[in-house]
């Protein structure tokens, strides 16, 4: 890729929705700042559990036609939040969605879970060597709450990123999402004080949230407040797997959880950021001692 912008963001996804749910405000304000923001989905999600009824008929079990279905979901979602760099792993249907831990679909051949870890790292570091980002953004090792899919992206991402420094890249900076737990308790809190029916059928609780850290573990604080409108849009956008109502959302679990419009990460790779003390730094790409990245 040429005339690449000054600033570039990678992140990785193991399905269409979860870079809106975890990265939605982050995307948007650097993509309106005019830094490139490169989204890389490891899979379609063919195997998600589809939300309205009138979408039913796309399940695996069913037309088995729900992974196209959410590219086009994606497409949208991108739109909204001004990404314009979208791909696939390996290019669209490469990699099966895996379902989750411990179904039968776990040992398909074809599903991301299955995956050579050297082919599927391989096809991500073509990715960066082409945008060369100096950030790159995907999951803790146990994929945030353990599905085989988010703990092969995060696999994938931290491989692809020794593959792509081995042929002339090395990304700056490698984060993992995550949330602080007092944020997280702050927003169920809000949601228990809204004192509104819900659409849902009940309510999540802190355990149910993948990716919850104390704070001290935290890097990085995005304030994507002017985004939020965006981000909500965005997951709207994913009609088949989110109920969105207000700063609320449920999954298929039909449970209520708030969403933020700040997002958090926690760095795992390259120099430490500079932040002031006894806070957050709050720029995934401010450059190292001695340089920029």
């Amino acid at each position: 890729m040429t005339d690449l912008p000054a600033r570039r963001l990678l992140l990785v996804h193991a399905h269409p929705d979860d870079e809106t749910i975890n990265n939605g405000v982050t995307m948007a304000k650097y993509a309106a700042e005019g830094a490139l923001v490169t989204l890389v989905t490891c899979t379609l999600g063919e195997e998600g559990e589809v939300i309205p009824p009138e979408l039913a008929h796309l399940a695996a079990d069913r037309d088995n036609t729900l992974g196209d279905y959410r590219i086009g979901e994606l497409a949208d979602a991108m739109t909204e939040l001004g990404v314009k760099d979208h791909r696939f792993l390996g290019g669209a249907g490469r990699y099966r969605d895996s379902g989750m831990m411990g179904v039968e679909q776990n040992d398909d051949p074809g599903c991301f879970w299955q995956a050579d870890l050297d082919e599927a790292a391989g096809h991500l570091a073509e990715v960066i060597l082409d945008v060369r980002p100096q950030a790159l953004v995907t999951y803790d090792d146990n994929g945030g709450y353990g599905h085989p899919d988010h703990i092969q992206a995060h696999r994938v991402a931290l491989r692809g990123y020794e593959l792509a420094a081995d042929q002339g890249h090395r990304i700056a900076r490698v984060y993992e999402i995550c949330t602080p737990r007092s944020v997280l308790e702050a927003g169920f809190r809000r949601l228990a004080e809204a004192g509104k029916d819900f659409p849902f059928g009940g309510v999540a609780t802190v355990d149910d949230v993948p990716g919850v850290v104390d704070d001290d573990q935290v890097t990085v604080a995005i304030d994507g407040t002017r985004y939020e409108d965006r981000k909500t849009a965005a997951m709207r956008a994913h009609a088949s797997q989110i109920a969105v109502d207000g700063p609320f959302f449920a999954l298929s679990n039909d449970l209520g959880q708030p969403y933020f419009a700040s997002e958090y990460y926690r760095q795992v790779r390259g120099e430490a950021l500079p932040a002031p003390e006894g806070r957050w730094a709050d720029d995934l790409f401010e450059p190292p001692a001695g340089g920029a990245a």
